[in-house]
């Protein structure tokens, strides 16, 4: 097997210099404290709530380290910078927590001109958007009810306002389409997941047909989604299509567990890292094993699924930069992987999140949250960071 390290910091961090290196260290060092994770999230939050300007202090800090910048043209710099290095961007508008229509129709006007911005654009191999970015999250949960059998169907002013989220996703999926352009539908919350898989594959049977353009988001800390990821396979084989998925671990966990103990049903989250590991890694593989009819981009932090992803290729003999197989990983974070795939020749893609840094701070607080979350991952940061930092001074030496 061509050999890939992710111990490898002189290709990991060579789009950094030294103060951007010393920059993240520091960043890293505070996220990983969740003491001060904590505070700070609480203070944002207060901040936020009384308009206090927050843009000096944050945007040449965290949101310099994980977002790209506030406008598609702002994010341009680091698209490039990463293209420079064989690795693609994915335009993440990352604004949240919306309610009202004129926002939801803005949020999709906004995604449809990262389609324009990714049209003919090779370094633009991907798009991306959130259903909860164009459609109440009250709605979504009525609409999940109905899918589950436990209401009969949406009435009055809720069936109009889903017949305006279907118009939405279905403006943003053409616009994808007429641009040839692959999309990711990313996933949510457990008890609005059904809701979103149902319009994706509505948008699958419309658009998947020629290309994969459309892709499902799975993901595999739930213990049902390996099944799922079988079942919906075989659904697009019957209807003829490409079935196109990312398959991610998930970033819901706590929310998760809380609200199956509070509400009394099955927590639906893995028992065991172990058991997510696993399933994750069968998902991999069994795209792979039927790539003649399905699309994967592995959106993953981890270390051995990204090798065993790499390993399993080359045994089926599927080329590095194979446009059916894609690793992705977040701006800003495992960019030892990233670099190193990229430097191998793997198809490897970066979420670039933007948006105005007010509207962007719920965002990046979670990120902050769940780097504190994840254990081992602010720490691996941190090490291989420090790694780099004391093999250049010896070079300078």
């Amino acid at each position: 097997m061509s050999q890939v390290s992710f111990e490898n910091t002189a290709i990991a961090f060579k789009g950094k210099d030294n103060a951007a290196l010393l920059n993240s260290y520091w960043l890293f060092r505070l996220i990983g404290n969740p003491t001060l994770v904590k505070l700070g999230g609480k203070m944002t939050n207060f901040a936020l709530k009384i308009n206090f300007p927050l843009g000096w202090a944050i945007k040449n800090n965290i949101f310099a380290q994980f977002c790209g910048g506030e406008t598609i043209e702002e994010c341009k710099q680091s698209a490039d910078r990463l293209a420079q290095y064989g690795i693609g961007t994915i335009l993440d508008y990352s604004v949240e927590g919306k309610e009202k229509e004129s926002d939801f129709d803005a949020t999709a006007d906004e995604i449809i001109r990262t389609i324009a911005a990714a049209e003919g654009n090779q370094t633009i191999p991907f798009c991306v958007f959130k259903v909860t970015g164009v459609a109440r999250f009250e709605l979504l949960e009525k609409q999940n009810e109905v899918i589950r059998g436990h209401v009969q169907a949406l009435t009055g002013a809720d069936l109009g306002e889903w017949e305006r989220v279907q118009d939405r996703v279905l403006r943003i999926c053409q616009a994808a389409y007429d641009a040839q352009q692959r999309i990711f539908i990313d996933a949510e919350d457990s008890w609005i997941q059904d809701a979103i898989d149902a319009l994706c594959h509505d948008m699958m049977e419309k658009f998947n047909h020629q290309a994969p353009i459309v892709y499902n988001t799975v993901q595999l800390y739930r213990h049902d989604r390996l099944e799922f990821l079988k079942n919906a396979h075989e659904w697009s084989r019957a209807k003829g299509l490409h079935y196109a998925v990312k398959l991610v671990r998930g970033a819901y966990m706590e929310k998760e567990a809380a609200r199956a103990l509070q509400m009394g049903y099955v927590n639906p989250i893995q028992p065991s890292k172990e058991a997510t590991d696993r399933d994750f890694n069968s998902g991999v593989l069994y795209c792979l094993d039927n790539i003649q009819d399905m699309a994967l981009c592995c959106g993953s932090h981890n270390e051995e699924s990204s090798m065993l992803l790499a390993q399993w290729m080359e045994e089926r003999g599927i080329a590095k930069n194979d446009p059916r197989v894609a690793f992705a990983q977040l701006f800003g974070m495992s960019d030892h992987i990233s670099y190193n795939l990229a430097d191998a020749g793997y198809q490897v893609v970066k979420y670039l999140p933007y948006g105005p840094i007010k509207e962007v701070m719920p965002y990046l607080l979670r990120r902050a949250q769940e780097n504190t979350s994840v254990k081992g991952q602010t720490s691996r940061e941190l090490s291989l960071i420090l790694k780099e930092r004391r093999r250049r001074k010896e070079i300078r030496d």
